[in-house]
């Protein structure tokens, strides 16, 4: 007698009687005890810690560059991480697609505004300072850093992850899956650390290259968000449709996914540029500044030569006497 085949997919999943998802859903599905939430509470203790450092020793750190770094990256990156989302990230690709952009998008550019690395060199001691300027010049950081190389990491991430097998074996491997989490915000960062970072990178472009790059990912999203929602195939194969969930349609979650990659892709590209151009402006005027007090201080010294010369008239006589 054979007996009939169970659906392994549904149970690899494990828990396929989630209600449907909800706002309600993100604030009520937290998991606390992951090693992701505890990296984040690391990271936000020990930046919080070099901020406390600097104070106590009368230097400034701007208030800004706290919220960007715990509130803005660390806070964005525990939204999709710890609450309801990351509970049916395996479960909705549009989830899933919204987890994408803000590990990969949101989460990164804020951290890069926090600017850790700088103060991490302003509040470390000498030596582990030094390694830590070693590892920022090194050949490896310099080659992952520069430009054009972060620029291909972060475009082709998405295409290698949804139109390969992988994106299948990171819903059934749970080791896997939080791996490409981490990935995602590896690439991120190393994407708009150079194009946004206050931190001192080798090979940071100026900034109308750092546009220009930033102009040329919007295409990618476009073109992928599309493809995604044109797609008769279903990402994950069999994955979602075996989850049994009455009240799942996964084609049509997987066009509203797209749609998110699409729509977000170009709204948080239309933002970095203007933060550029904020940037771009505000170096303009302190490199004016710089300027003008050097032609303030050149006019000084020329005024000040001047009024010697009038103060001290033999000076300005003693070739003529001496030749008379």
């Amino acid at each position: 007698m054979q007996l009939p085949e169970l659906p392994s997919l549904v149970a690899a999943v494990g828990d396929t009687g989630l209600p449907p998802f909800t706002a309600a859903a993100i604030f009520t599905r937290w998991n606390l005890t992951s090693l992701v939430a505890l990296g984040l509470v690391v990271s936000a203790a020990l930046y919080l810690y070099g901020v406390h450092r600097l104070r106590e020793r009368g230097d400034h750190w701007p208030p800004g560059r706290t919220v960007a770094f715990v509130a803005g990256g660390l806070g964005s990156l525990a939204a999709v991480t710890v609450t309801g989302i990351e509970a049916y990230d395996t479960t909705l690709i549009s989830v899933h697609m919204v987890q994408h952009m803000v590990l990969s998008m949101v989460g990164p550019i804020f951290l890069a505004l926090g600017a850790p690395t700088t103060l991490a060199l302003r509040t470390l001691s000498a030596g582990p300072r030094k390694a830590l300027l070693a590892v920022v010049h090194s050949r490896y950081v310099r080659a992952l850093t520069h430009p054009l190389v972060a620029f291909g990491l972060f475009i082709a991430n998405p295409f290698a992850l949804y139109f390969t097998g992988l994106y299948r074996q990171t819903l059934e491997h749970p080791v896997l899956h939080e791996f490409v989490h981490f990935h995602f915000i590896v690439t991120g960062c190393l994407f708009f650390w150079p194009l946004l970072g206050l931190d001192p990178l080798p090979n940071r472009w100026p900034y109308p290259g750092r546009a220009l790059l930033m102009v040329l990912s919007v295409p990618f999203h476009t073109v992928l968000g599309l493809t995604i929602m044109q797609s008769r195939e279903l990402l994950g194969g069999d994955w979602y449709p075996n989850l049994g969930l009455s009240w799942h349609d996964p084609a049509a979650d997987q066009v509203a996914a797209g749609g998110i990659l699409w729509a977000g892709g170009e709204i948080v590209s239309v933002t970095m540029l203007g933060i550029l151009v904020v940037q771009w402006v505000r170096q303009s005027e302190r490199e004016a500044k710089r300027i003008d007090r050097a032609l303030d201080r050149a006019e000084a010294e020329q005024a000040r030569s001047t009024a010697g010369t009038i103060t001290n008239p033999d000076v300005a006589t003693r070739p003529e006497t001496d030749a008379g």
